[in-house]
């Protein structure tokens, strides 16, 4: 089927940031929107919905509230609706249940009437006036698209190699963690999925492993830095002071900021050190456990007997090994164009890591007309910062890209006060005058 009339936005992908973008149009009225995805219904990250899992965010950052606090979207307006305010309230969670959170956006996404599932875009293309979708389904044209696709599970090089189903990586840990159960096991990655990951191979029963090596090259299984002023990194205020910076500088800026965003949450390690200390000096037979941070995996061998680990420890400079039935990589994820940009690539500006450049409104810089904006979420994270993958962030950057797509603040989005100057300041003449007044100082004029 073709779509006859443009719209306004296309939506290519339907993730929790084009799902937030989705919920804040539909509050303006007038905007014709429609968002497709290939899947046949929404399913958020089901492969990581192990028993007890907890959100590293706040529930308040939720779809919309952030600038839409009255939207029928909200995190709030799921509770009431299905009865259960009170209940929530009453149980007083530290951490709200991962998948509470994803049958909330479940709930949002069969709510709105601009979603279309079982629709994959295979192209995009520009006709000088119009972008064309091309899907199984026919064509649709579109003034402006957002591009919402989401990151790839990263894979090291020496995965290429592996045959068989006994490595996987941790996007699909509750379908395969099965294979496991009384196995040799390495987890490869120290974030908070490695962390889960372990937790659910130490667990009793039949489904815990014989023996886990939980490996990080990072130099320790370092905690997720949530306190008052590194939290401020999660806010308008310094996305728009960040997105000023040179490139090289964010590049640097982003890596040095890693813990703010990609650290395992402090409750998960008690609850690590708790399980180790029962297996040590209480239970007795139960699976087995190293922690190896600081190791890099050099390569992976297979043989009959399993995987054979060659890896190299950064503490101290030595070459060890590690034996495995099973491998999990908690690797993380990667940014990678879009196969379906391919048609319009050549006239899109990619910035020195491979990534889209977009500018402050989360456009990217193309050149095409002004007016026909392409849009992209979760591929900012050297222009935008550490807030670009994370959920804190996407009511209000999708406010951001409704206001740029009517062209008029129909959402308020200008930073509050911070109580943190990131900046030097804006006023460029402010400050030549201040450099010119601090040079005249005795002390530093020549002799």
């Amino acid at each position: 089927m073709t779509q006859r009339n443009p719209l306004d936005l296309a939506g290519i992908g339907i993730g929790p940031f084009n799902l937030s973008l989705a919920a804040q149009l539909d509050a303006i009225d007038g905007v014709e929107a429609a968002f497709f995805e290939k899947r046949e219904r929404f399913d958020w990250h089901p492969g990581m919905m192990l028993p007890d899992v907890t959100l590293q965010t706040s529930f308040l950052k939720d779809l919309v509230t952030a600038t839409n606090p009255t939207s029928p979207w909200s995190f709030i307006a799921y509770l009431v609706a299905h009865r259960r305010f009170y209940d929530f309230i009453n149980a007083e969670f530290a951490d709200v249940p991962r998948q509470e959170f994803a049958n909330y956006l479940a709930w949002v996404a069969k709510g709105l009437d601009s979603l279309r599932f079982g629709e994959d875009v295979q192209a995009l293309d520009f006709d000088g006036r119009h972008f064309i979708l091309q899907t199984g389904n026919g064509t649709i044209e579109a003034r402006n698209v957002a591009l919402g696709i989401g990151l790839q599970p990263y894979q090291p090089d020496f995965v290429r190699k592996l045959t068989g189903q006994n490595h996987f990586h941790s996007s699909r840990a509750a379908f395969e963690l099965a294979r496991a159960a009384g196995k040799r096991v390495a987890v490869i990655g120290g974030g908070q999925s490695g962390a889960e990951i372990l937790l659910h191979l130490l667990g009793a029963g039949e489904a815990a492993a014989a023996s886990v090596d939980w490996i990080s090259l990072r130099p320790n299984f370092q905690p997720l830095d949530a306190t008052p002023f590194t939290n401020e990194l999660f806010t308008p205020h310094y996305v728009r002071n960040f997105h000023n910076l040179a490139e090289g500088r964010r590049l640097s800026t982003v890596e040095r900021e890693k813990l703010a965003g990609d650290g395992v949450s402090a409750s998960t390690l008690s609850e690590i050190y708790r399980r180790l200390y029962t297996l040590r000096h209480i239970e007795r037979g139960g699976p087995q456990a190293r922690l190896m941070p600081h190791r890099e995996v050099l390569d992976v061998e297979q043989n009959t007997a399993g995987f054979r680990l060659v890896m190299r420890n950064g503490f101290d400079g030595g070459i060890e090994f590690s034996q495995a039935d099973v491998i999990v990589l908690a690797t993380g994820y990667s940014y990678r164009l879009p196969d379906c940009l391919a048609p319009i690539q050549d006239r899109i500006a990619i910035d020195g890591t491979g990534r889209l450049r977009l500018e402050a409104d989360f456009s990217v810089k193309w050149d095409g007309p002004a007016d026909n904006r392409i849009f992209a979420l979760n591929a900012g994270l050297i222009s935008h910062g550490i807030a670009e993958p994370q959920l804190s962030l996407m009511a209000w950057r999708s406010a951001v890209i409704a206001n740029a797509l009517i062209g008029q603040p129909f959402f308020d989005v200008e930073p509050p006060a911070s109580p943190l100057a990131w900046s030097t300041g804006s006023d460029q003449a402010e400050m030549a005058d201040a450099e010119v007044e601090y040079l005249r100082r005795p002390s530093h004029r020549s002799c």
